[in-house]
């Protein structure tokens, strides 16, 4: 190729009014991007809570990406007329194909502006139970707790959870307007204890381990009262008693952070458990017992009639 036309077709290209608008995205873009992350690094120094500098962190990006997606659709705005209809037929195509995706989105700005749940949120989504730790545009990511596990506890394993789901089955979120949850404990008390003083035991125990709990408790369910149409509730502990051929059940109902499920019991089986060893056998906790009487020992002799064996106990 002669020097002459090898000049000719690169100024051709250099100065192709497609090939600049494509180097000008590019550039601003990487402009965008650059500034995006300083904006974020620096508003993360300055914020000292951490939900508040993750959902700072999350609102820079999504500016980032509405900017960009402005600049690009400025850049080439003389450009998108012509290709209206090809990008309707696409678009339909695009969207059968990634419903799914589609639905993930939607399900993401459902859960952004909804008040499905936050980072942080105790929920269990998809049949899965765990925290918040991220929301992104397709996935919420759970620190999952129980399983193998026993109790609220984490069991170590990250799960990605499309946020379509929201759609699709119910979400139970533990900390959302009310960040407590009843819970109840069942002690067995042996017949012939004296109830009244059993009675007291329980609700001593519970008052005395459930009370910081209780105070929180009666005033966040004030503002469920005034937003929501619902009862309001008993939120101070309550005792109650069954009877069988056993024993005593008596059950304590009590509420408790969300989070402090575990520890709340333990501290309350403990107290409960003090109070009845210092009752000098007054209140006695039931147990199966199981009486085995000894058989008076026998001789056994095998004879034989009509051929057949039989056997004879003396």
């Amino acid at each position: 190729m002669p020097p002459d036309s090898l000049q000719t077709n690169i100024e051709s290209i250099l100065f192709d009014p497609t090939v600049g608008k494509l180097v000008t995205l590019i550039v601003g873009l990487i402009v965008i991007a650059v500034l995006a992350r300083v904006v974020r690094n620096s508003l993360a120094k300055r914020v000292e809570s951490t939900s508040a500098r993750y959902r700072t962190r999350k609102l820079v990006t999504l500016v980032g990406y509405l900017i960009a997606f402005l600049f690009a659709a400025s850049v080439f705005s003389d450009k998108l007329g012509g290709f209206t209809v090809a990008f309707g037929v696409a678009g339909a195509g695009v969207a059968f194909a990634l419903q799914e995706v589609i639905a993930s989105v939607a399900g993401w700005l459902a859960v952004s502006f909804g008040s499905f749940y936050k980072p942080g949120d105790r929920v269990m989504l998809g049949g899965i139970k765990g925290d918040v730790i991220d929301i992104s545009v397709l996935r919420t990511t759970l620190f999952e707790i129980g399983d193998w596990v026993n109790g609220d506890l984490y069991n170590g394993r990250v799960v990605r959870v499309a946020n379509s789901f929201v759609f699709k089955e119910p979400v139970f979120n533990y900390s959302g307007d009310f960040p407590f949850v009843w819970d109840e404990i069942a002690v067995p008390i042996r017949h012939g204890s004296e109830r009244a003083l059993t009675q007291k035991i329980m609700e001593d125990a519970a008052a005395e381990v459930d009370a910081d709990y209780v105070a929180g408790a009666k005033e966040t369910w004030k503002k469920m009262v005034r937003t929501y149409l619902i009862e309001d509730a008993q939120i101070e502990p309550v005792v109650t008693m069954t009877l069988d051929q056993n024993w005593m059940t008596y059950t304590v109902r009590y509420v408790v952070n969300y989070k402090k499920r575990r520890g709340t019991k333990h501290a309350l089986y403990e107290r409960i458990l003090q109070a009845i060893e210092a009752s000098d056998g007054r209140v006695a906790v039931g147990a199966s017992t199981l009486d085995i009487t000894m058989l008076p020992p026998s001789s056994l002799s095998v004879g034989m009639v009509s051929d057949q064996p039989t056997v004879k106990t003396t």
